[in-house]
């Protein structure tokens, strides 16, 4: 069995090095899960700052969580991925820290399922 359920594309923002993938199983709905090294500014976790679209910019419905205790943020698709088919899950400058601070670049990441 392939360890690997989605392939990563691509990668900008700086970030290549940290993307990992670390799934259970197979599913077409799998949860993005981003962490960040401080807290976040709650207001600025949504779905604007932070969303899946297909290659032609169609978005997906996502449902976002933010977790103040790990600082981290879950994205999960409120409709499957399309098998072969490629998305990319966007992370704006527009997250911010409790205290202001912006994301330095908005990073993307191209997949495949």
């Amino acid at each position: 069995m392939a360890s690997n359920y989605i392939t990563i594309e691509s990668v900008t923002g700086g970030v290549k090095n940290r993307v990992k993938q670390n799934l259970k199983f197979k599913t077409g709905k799998f949860v993005w899960r981003i962490k960040f090294t401080a807290p976040l500014n709650p207001s600025s976790v949504n779905n604007r700052n932070l969303y899946v679209t297909s290659l032609n910019q169609v978005p997906l419905l996502t449902n976002i969580r933010y977790d103040s205790v790990h600082n981290y943020i879950e994205i999960e698709p409120l409709e499957p991925y399309e098998k072969d088919q490629s998305y990319l899950l966007h992370v704006t400058t527009n997250v911010k820290s409790k205290h202001g601070q912006k994301l330095p670049n908005e990073i993307s990441i191209q997949f495949r399922v």
